[in-house]
């Protein structure tokens, strides 16, 4: 048989395992992505009693397809608005419960005797809670509708924010081989930059293309074009240095934001599926029996701190974040467990060459049983709050009520913080738009410019062309970055008025970012000319007062910003008419 006909055969053999498997768990009212994990495990090397699969390597390419395909439909679910949204309280009990976690992960991998990279990858595994089993729990057991489980949903998207960063971090940590502060930073920073830049990008371009040819995109159009844009955004965050699920992520995240989020939602679900459950089935390919029973101790350990320390940890960090007792441990005994990103994560440290292959297994086997314990996880939340009302006493009640009114209670509602959300917001905005157009202008336009003209126009001209170029370019984004907007002029003249310390603070930071422009104007100019300090900063600030009075560079800047708000607002205008 020929190699095309063995990936062909190999991919009739996983689909027709998982969907016997997919009917018997259906029966059996458990979730599929365990009875594809099954069906992986029938088909694979490790049992021999059916066929098994014969390109392993081509199934393990299709199966990174379908991570990209579930990041990719992960980010069509989620929203970066209902992530700015979210109260303070989710904010903080997401990130405690993944510090604490993490380390705990870390400290266990130490005390098993495994290396630090897999002991900083278990960290990062156990960290995780599972977002599908999750969801699928809830309906099962009628408790969506429920506080405790809209606080459960917020966290969840927060940890799968933290995931999609930590798979960056550990990546980079693995590559250096040691964890080194100053590149950790530099990544993160790194990592912003490109999610706010491509953010940008995306709400002011894609929408405003799917709205321009509305006319003449159909289902089919519709669905091409999403996976497209889709696969070229894992290109590019690959071309620079990040995984291919981040570029997926971000790419649904930019598309769950345009009115046809929920239209690609349902055109890509059944592609999803069917990429999804040969991922599922390739990890269950990875499950050796024996692999388990030479290492049931440490699964039985593991296992263990996700039902129970993690239960309690994480009850513990919605606790101290200002939720009652209650809602802490119900939220807690929900998050035990760990899913989907666990897998994603223990395959990128075998592929990265960092984590001994045998620990795959291990996470898959504490994984499946965490997920055949969530419903019972949470209905022992009741059991376990009754004994908790047993066993405290009257004072530790008290002092419970006492934190939780206090933080409910401190609600920053001054001026400052409308402030911050705002002006602080379109600074960032402004100044890495700014930032990424002087780097294109640096890293290719001024190259390319120089190796293709420089034969027939001279180097002085050249640069002067391409400094105006790059300066016009620039200009709505500077005039973005030293401008206010009309509703943080409005708490500026609130604030104004009410005393002079507002004034001073008001003062400093409008200077503060007229510098910043003008910084990025002598930049500019220094990288194509040859001036003395005190010539460029003339210059600068000149060019920065001439793009503030500037009609022409205003009405930009504002068919810019109108054409951006719009996009990032039609979704939810759509939904009200």
């Amino acid at each position: 048989m020929s190699e095309e006909m063995h990936l062909v055969s190999d991919l009739a053999l996983i689909l027709i395992s998982a969907g016997v498997m997919t009917i018997i768990f259906k029966l059996l009212k458990q979730p599929l992505v365990l009875g594809y994990i099954v069906a992986g495990f029938f088909v694979g090397p490790h049992f021999n009693l059916f066929p098994t699969v014969v390109e392993q390597a081509s199934v393990s390419q299709w199966s990174e397809i379908g991570i990209i395909f579930l990041l990719f439909a992960l980010g069509l679910e989620f929203s970066f608005k209902k992530l700015f949204r979210v109260g303070g309280a989710a904010i903080i009990a997401a990130i405690a419960e993944i510090v604490i976690m993490f380390c705990i992960g870390f400290v266990s991998g130490y005390l098993l005797q495994w290396t630090t990279m897999e002991s900083v990858f278990l960290g990062g595994m156990l960290a995780m809670s599972s977002t599908t089993i999750i969801i699928k729990a809830f309906d099962d057991l009628n408790l969506k509708s429920e506080k405790f489980a809209d606080i459960t949903m917020v966290i969840l998207i927060i940890q799968d924010i933290m995931a999609i960063l930590m798979m960056v971090l550990l990546s980079t940590v693995a590559v250096s081989q040691s964890v080194n502060g100053m590149d950790m930073v530099m990544c993160i920073l790194k990592l912003a930059f490109f999610m706010i830049l491509w953010f940008v990008v995306g709400i002011s371009i894609i929408p405003t293309f799917f709205r321009k040819l509305k006319n003449y995109i159909n289902h089919e159009t519709l669905l091409i074009f999403s996976i497209g844009l889709c696969f070229g955004m894992v290109v590019f965050a690959t071309a620079v240095g990040f995984s291919s699920a981040l570029g997926a992520f971000v790419m649904g995240s930019i598309l769950s934001e345009t009115v046809e989020a929920e239209h690609i939602e349902r055109l890509l679900k059944s592609v999803k599926d069917l990429f999804g459950a040969i991922f599922f089935v390739s990890v269950g390919m990875m499950v050796d029996p024996q692999i388990l029973a030479d290492y049931w101790g440490t699964i039985l350990v593991l296992t263990i701190i996700v039902l129970v320390v993690k239960a309690l940890i994480s009850s513990f960090s919605v606790l101290i974040a200002g939720e009652d007792l209650d809602t802490s441990v119900r939220v807690g005994f929900s998050l035990a467990q760990i899913g989907e990103f666990a897998f994603i994560i223990a395959a990128l440290g075998v592929s990265l060459n960092v984590m001994n292959p045998v620990i795959y297994p291990i996470i898959v086997a504490v994984a499946v049983i965490s997920t055949f314990t969530t419903p019972y996880c949470i209905r022992a939340a009741n059991p376990f709050l009754r004994f908790l009302e047993r066993k405290l006493s009257p004072k530790t009640k008290k002092v419970l009520d006492a934190y939780q009114l206090m933080g409910n209670g401190n609600k920053f509602e001054r001026g400052w913080q409308k402030v911050i959300t705002t002006s602080l917001a379109r600074t960032i905005i402004f100044g890495v738009c700014s930032f990424s157009i002087v780097l294109i202008s640096f890293k290719f336009l001024s190259p390319f410019t120089i190796e293709k003209f420089s034969d027939n126009i001279s180097i002085p001209v050249i640069n002067l062309i391409n400094c105006v170029l790059t300066l016009i370019a620039l200009s709505p984004f500077l005039l973005g970055l030293i401008r206010h907007g009309a509703h943080t002029q409005a708490v500026y003249s609130k604030l104004w008025r009410e005393n002079r310390s507002n004034r001073i603070a008001i003062v400093a930071w409008t200077l503060l970012r007229i510098f910043g422009a003008s910084m990025f104007v002598i930049v500019v100019l220094s990288k194509f000319f040859k001036f003395t300090n005190w010539v460029l900063v003339i210059i600068a600030i000149a060019l920065v007062l001439f793009l503030f009075f500037s009609k022409s560079v205003l009405n930009r800047y504002v068919r810019l910003e109108e054409n951006f708000i719009h996009n990032l607002n039609a979704k939810e205008a759509n939904t009200e008419e």
